[in-house]
């Protein structure tokens, strides 16, 4: 009988998710006999370590959250929260911001004025990345302002992005030269602060978002500059279609550039193209509105892929490289 009651309490506790976390070695607080460790323990280092694909999946601009999170040094783009998240606030919440990065890796900051800073660079603790950061921006809701937010781990059981944010607004990234707005008043920065901006903007690579296509970067290096292109197309139907350009030489930008390879990058893949140092982003803006041209009747064709395209296919496998 105590052992049926035992499994009879462990079973509804469950149900309303209501486990506390205890030590591992400590007894299950579910009632099952058996210790934290060996019973919802594992349970939930099970669900942390589970890594989700595609975090951004769902999300408005999910090909620009990916380039913001792995490719783009300093950017910020507003954030609309749902009527139910904005309630749940402490007070006033004037704006919402996603930012590349923060101050000291934070999760996110609540500034004096109450508004947010949401950080997207930081480290995922529970292999959802949407899941960690919703907990950095549900925490920044019920800060007091003027308050950085904690890094920690964030509850297996927890909202993700795509429950706090408004699924119908927009994402329009803006990508900065440097780091100001960390500061309210950057003109004002002095002392270390200052200095730090200072270091934080040298280390920044100079990068631009094309205005003709979706999701795609220019960056600058001294050697040679680069155009980095988040695509949302499945990843062997794209590398088909690159397959396809390569082989029949119609996978480069103009005179001088090279497809050179492609990042895995949360679910999605992202072709990189090798550019003059001469070349700009502005001058990326019509080759790269001819390739998405050709990049669509590509992905159009359905006949098998020939041997030469297989072996440009095989060229490019070899070349991609797995950012997270």
């Amino acid at each position: 009988m105590a052992k049926k009651a035992a499994k009879k309490s462990a079973q509804s506790t469950t149900a309303t998710g209501t486990v506390p976390v205890v030590g591992a070695r400590e007894a299950c607080p579910c009632g099952s006999g058996r210790r934290y460790k060996a019973c919802h323990g594992r349970q939930a280092a099970h669900a942390e370590q589970e890594l989700v694909q595609r975090p951004f999946e769902g999300l408005p601009g999910e090909a620009d959250w990916v380039a913001l999170r792995e490719l783009v040094p300093a950017a910020t783009a507003p954030l609309a929260l749902t009527a139910a998240a904005a309630a749940g606030a402490a007070g006033e919440v004037p704006s919402v911001t996603l930012a590349t990065v923060l101050p000291l890796a934070w999760p996110a900051l609540r500034r004096p004025d109450g508004s947010i800073l949401l950080g997207l660079q930081t480290q995922s603790s529970s292999g959802d990345l949407s899941r960690d950061l919703a907990d950095a921006l549900t925490q920044a809701l019920t800060i007091e302002p003027g308050t950085p937010v904690p890094t920690r781990r964030a509850p297996a059981d927890g909202p993700r992005l795509q429950d706090l944010l408004d699924l119908d607004a927009p994402f329009a990234p803006t990508v900065h030269t440097g780091f100001e707005f960390w500061l309210e008043d950057a003109e004002s920065a002095s002392g270390e602060v200052a200095a730090s901006l200072e270091r934080a903007n040298a280390s920044a690579i100079p990068t631009e978002k094309l205005s003709g296509v979706d999701s795609a970067y220019w960056c600058g290096t001294p050697d040679k500059n680069h155009l980095r292109w988040v695509m949302t197309v499945p990843e062997e139907q794209l590398l088909d279609a690159l397959a396809r350009l390569a082989a029949a030489g119609n996978a480069s930008l103009g005179e001088g550039t090279k497809l050179v390879g492609s990042f895995r990058a949360h679910g999605l893949t992202v072709p990189v193209w090798d550019l003059p140092v001469e070349m700009s982003a502005a001058d990326c803006e019509k080759p790269a509105a001819t390739f998405a041209e050709r990049l669509a009747g590509a992905l159009a064709e359905e006949a098998p892929l020939s041997a030469e395209e297989r072996r440009a296919r095989a060229n490019l496998v070899s070349r991609q490289v797995t950012l997270n």
